[in-house]
């Protein structure tokens, strides 16, 4: 019978990268045919093929790699042909070079496509482009369905916010006629306590600080979504105990949360011999009633080499930026080249970046009071009400460009007078009455999510809610400066990379 008993990229000494079988063979049958393979060739004669008593061995070579089929000797060698080239064809597809390493971090890409060749030892009449659409497994009817989906998620949550309103105005003008707010206990019961925006609503409702609006109790067929949310506190208190009683070092809490976090993003999971970090850093001062008071951002390009053969490199950059920035290089990078042609290399070709260190090679830095360059800005109108303030505050993401994470925008709030009174809301909130804040939590702030707002209603005086902080976390950098590529000082042959992106807050707030 004609038939494909195995395809495999090998090095030239017979070891075996990546092997798929499309007969049962056993893992040692097919190592011992690939390791006999290399000697089989010292024939000294250019063939395509070589042959043995049981089997036959159909190769082209790579580079440094051998793309090898196993067939049946009887199988038609002119139609095994056409497969190995089309095996040939389809590893550039997944592997930008042809080494043992990119064949290895690629290996399953290319067995799903060794499978869409040959099925059971046989040839499937496909063509490079419908392999390549078998296995990205793209789905009309997959995305039509999620996209209905979102926007019926989109649309219970407008009509949740909508109710929630609702019952918050009929709870207020109860309270302000003096008679006793309606219960809502029932509410997170309800058919909508999937939504975390009426769960946090509830939860302000069965706050245990306001004794006189106490709500019916919630039956316990169906427990509310909001108790379980006023309990979580406790829960991660609880999980920091026991981290620390394990020996874990935790780090404290403090005014700065979010830009703790953000001062430790985590490592990319792939770090070449080559890595490279860009990271930026605000400092932000606004005043309550608008005007930019001081906005500094500064930047660093820093480059870490562990690799002696990737030493003497140069970094070709794209910079975008049109803010205005001030670029100041390293003092041995020859800043002719990067004045002229956006490109970091040693002043001294000969010489390589030092290596296991991690080198500033270019930084930046802007200075303005421009308020159209603040990325985030925030609007705080605390207005007097009967008995107490209601407080408006609204957030509007400038530089559209950004994707903020973990962003907290915390609201100081006056201490005994209990928690306050959550109107309208985007997000999920968290009152601190230790520290005497309110934390306005937003998952993402970016061009899809550019605004938002969040009411509350609590005793006190307009100057009670400021100083307003803001912290977040960003994968990508304010000013527009980029490694578009590293290459090598000579030959200017392409060097594979990496890099991470990070920009994080050291100061942001609203006097």
């Amino acid at each position: 019978l004609q038939v494909l008993l195995a395809a495999a990229v090998c090095t030239k000494a017979g070891k075996a990268i990546v092997s798929r079988q499309f007969v049962e063979m056993t893992r040692t049958r097919i190592e011992g045919l690939l390791a006999a393979f290399p000697k089989l060739m010292n024939t000294g004669k250019q063939h395509t093929f070589v042959e043995t008593d049981s089997v036959r061995y159909v190769y082209q070579p790579l580079e440094k790699l051998y793309m090898v089929l196993i067939t049946t000797k009887n199988s038609n060698i002119l139609e095994d042909l056409e497969t190995l080239r089309l095996f040939s064809r389809v590893i550039p597809e997944y592997c930008r070079v042809l080494e043992e390493s990119e064949i290895s971090e690629h290996c399953f890409d290319l067995i799903f496509a060794f499978d869409e060749i040959v099925a059971l030892g046989y040839r499937e009449n496909v063509n490079l482009a419908q392999i390549r659409t078998f296995t990205e497994m793209d789905s009309h009817e997959e995305k039509v369905f999620r996209a209905v989906r979102e926007t019926q998620e989109r649309e219970a949550k407008a009509e949740m916010r909508r109710k929630a309103k609702e019952l918050q105005q009929a709870r207020r003008d109860a309270e302000r006629s003096g008679k006793k707010g309606p219960a809502f206990g029932g509410f997170g019961s309800g058919g909508m306590t999937s939504i975390s925006s009426g769960s946090i609503i509830t939860e302000s409702i069965v706050e245990p600080e306001k004794p006189k609006i106490t709500p019916t109790p919630v039956r316990p067929s169906g427990p509310s979504k909001a108790l379980k949310l006023g309990a979580k506190g406790k829960e991660v208190d609880n999980f920091v105990d026991k981290l620390k009683s394990e020996g874990e070092t935790i780090m404290p809490s403090s005014g700065k949360r979010g830009s703790d976090v953000s001062k430790a993003l985590p490592p990319p999971v792939n770090v070449e011999s080559v890595h490279l970090r860009v990271e930026e850093k605000i400092s932000l001062t606004c005043g309550r009633d608008g005007g930019l008071q001081n906005m500094e951002v500064l930047g660093m390009v820093t480059l870490r080499v562990t690799d002696d053969k990737n030493g003497r490199i140069r970094l070709v950059l794209i910079n975008n930026d049109s803010k205005g920035l001030q670029l100041q290089t390293h003092p041995n990078v020859d800043k002719k080249l990067f004045t002229s042609d956006a490109v970091i290399g040693l002043k001294n070709t000969e010489k390589s970046f030092p290596l296991n260190n991690d080198v500033g090679v270019l930084k930046w830095r802007l200075q303005t009071t421009d308020e159209s360059l603040i990325p985030l800005t925030i609007n705080c109108w605390p207005s007097e009400s009967g008995n107490g303030c209601d407080v408006n505050i609204e957030y509007e993401l400038q530089e559209e460009s950004l994707e903020l994470n973990d962003v907290v925008i915390t609201i100081p709030v006056p201490s005994g007078v209990g928690a306050p009174v959550i109107g309208d809301l985007d997000g999920e909130y968290k009152h601190d009455s230790r520290r005497n804040v309110l934390e306005w939590c937003l998952p993402v702030i970016d061009a899809n999510n550019k605004t938002g707002s969040l009411e509350f209603s609590i005793s006190g005086q307009p100057n009670d809610f400021f100083p307003v902080n803001v912290s977040f976390v960003s994968k990508r950098n304010y000013c527009d400066i980029q490694v578009a590529k590293v290459t090598h000082v000579d030959g200017d042959g392409a060097v594979r990379f990496s890099s991470e992106t990070s920009f994080v807050v050291d100061k942001y707030e609203i006097l």
